[in-house]
């Protein structure tokens, strides 16, 4: 090897090097233009797909988030123009659920009950909601493609700067801010949505927005939320709280009495719920000072509720947890049901036991999910990178301390009368059940003055009620139906 090769290889060294570094550029957008038809009509839009920054009080840039921004084109005042934010849940997981399979503009390509087929891939989605509102799909913090940044000294920022309910807040809220600065959206009607642990980020965030960012919101979507005042207490309330979903679940498998089985779903529900609360509950709180007589006909009609033998209720002590549930309800038959969505079945090592060996739902849904988004993101978004997407990232261990989330939605509404919320839920999700999404709204303004801004809608499918064609279609309007509700106050915000 003569000098001069040797030259030419020592100076190329570094940036060969340097270029196998699998990093996501930090401030990027790529632009694409496309077409789709949204209830028989055609829709022009642009899709912005890259990162933005999130800086540290000093201006310095500390993390990256990945995002797609769809814009239809053609639309003269954009003001006029409602814009959504959408997050998913975890914490840890990306958007993709919704981004994929819900609102926008391309979904998965499943079966109508929401299964995996192959060839895996998306199509146009005639029901997004992308006629009337552009809508931004956010990545947090080590989700999708979003990372923290490594500076030129290679150190990173805390991950406590990132990892907690108030810390994902405050960094989110700031990063609205900029967003809608750069994209001049400061007069569009603005909404949050958010599913799962999305629901506990998005009420927390409406808030932050108001007294921090100084931004106002006409609307916040909560998609099965997770509250979590009720889900980590546990006790009598958060305990009794599942039977109407138990009784959902057992009609879908077909597991109650005929007098039950026999009537429509939304017929019987109410029923399991007024028993819920004004029986199930009192009789939990008495725990072992229940007598006996009541306590087996508590068991009894708990039986008759959920398709659970009144042994297994007893041995239970009235208070049957969920994972026990999802063991129980189709053991005799060598199945197991899913957390997320109970229609989905799964088969254990062992028909023993007292929880299911793996989430049957989730791992259908990443089945069909991960070469989607993948696929996709690439394929029509032509954004490129290494950067591996994080369907759920590492974010733990996250902060819970000081959860005032549900107050803090109160608070916004209070302090903002154009301020409505909805709530979705899937009759059939066993993690964030319906009912507790019902508890939760109730519990949201205890003195019921703004009970008449709050919706709730139920679906017959799971946690992500959308998989489900006709529960798409359905869900997909409700959320158009009070978009075009709240979008357009006709008096002043004033009591």
């Amino acid at each position: 090897m003569n000098s001069s090769t040797f030259k030419i290889l020592f100076f190329l060294l570094p940036l060969i090097l340097f270029s196998q570094k699998r990093e996501i550029p930090i401030d990027t957008i790529v632009y694409t233009n496309h077409t789709t038809t949204i209830k028989g009509q055609t829709i022009n839009y642009i899709a912005e797909t890259g990162t933005q920054p999130v800086w540290n009080k000093d201006g310095k840039p500390i993390a990256t988030l990945f995002y797609t921004y769809y814009k239809r084109k053609n639309i003269k005042n954009r003001s006029n123009r409602p814009l959504i934010f959408s997050f998913n849940g975890g914490p840890g997981s990306a958007s993709v659920w919704m981004h994929m399979a819900y609102t926008g503009p391309r979904i998965l390509k499943i079966d109508n009950e929401g299964y995996p087929v192959q060839p895996y891939g998306f199509k146009s989605n005639p029901y997004s909601i992308l006629d009337v509102a552009d809508i931004v799909f956010i990545n947090p913090v080590n989700t999708g493609y979003s990372r923290i940044m490594i500076d030129k000294d290679g150190k990173k920022e805390s991950r406590e700067t990132f990892f907690g309910i108030n810390a994902d807040i405050a960094y989110l809220s700031e990063w609205l801010n900029t967003f809608t600065s750069r994209k001049n959206r400061w007069e569009s009607p603005k909404y949050l949505i958010g599913e799962s642990y999305g629901g506990t980020r998005v009420m927390g965030l409406s808030l932050a927005l108001q007294n921090k960012q100084w931004m106002y919101l006409n609307g916040v979507i909560l998609v099965s939320p997770a509250d979590y005042k009720v889900i980590r207490v546990g006790g009598p309330v958060s305990s009794a709280l599942n039977l109407p979903y138990y009784t959902a679940t057992a009609w879908y498998h077909k597991k109650l009495e005929d007098e039950l089985q026999n009537k429509d779903l939304t017929e019987i529900l109410p029923l399991s719920e007024n028993f819920t609360i004004n029986k199930l509950i009192p009789a939990i709180a008495k725990g072992g000072f229940i007598n006996s007589k009541e306590k087996k006909d508590i068991a009894k009609k708990m039986s008759y509720f959920s398709g659970l033998s009144e042994e297994s209720i007893i041995q239970n002590n009235l208070d049957v947890p969920n994972n026990f549930f999802w063991k129980e309800l189709l053991r005799n038959e060598g199945k197991n049901i899913g957390r997320l969505d109970s229609r989905y079945l799964g088969i254990d090592k062992k028909e023993v036991g007292i929880r299911p060996d793996y989430s049957a739902e989730l791992t259908s849904w990443l089945h069909s999910f991960t070469p989607a988004i993948n696929h996709y993101i690439k394929k029509e978004l032509k954004f490129t990178t290494d950067v591996k997407y994080n369907m759920f990232g590492p974010v733990r261990p996250w902060n819970n301390d000081n959860d005032n989330t549900r107050d803090n939605l109160r608070q916004a509404m209070a302090q903002n009368p154009y301020l409505k919320v909805l709530f979705q839920s899937g009759y059939y999700d066993g993690a964030t059940t319906y009912f507790n999404a019902k508890y939760t709204m109730w519990q949201i303004d205890p003195s019921g003055k703004m009970k008449d801004r709050f919706y709730f809608k139920g679906y017959r499918s799971g946690h992500m009620m959308y998989l489900r064609a006709e529960d798409l279609i359905k869900s997909n309007e409700d959320i158009r139906e009070f978009i075009l509700k709240t979008s357009y106050p006709k008096k002043s915000a004033k009591y």
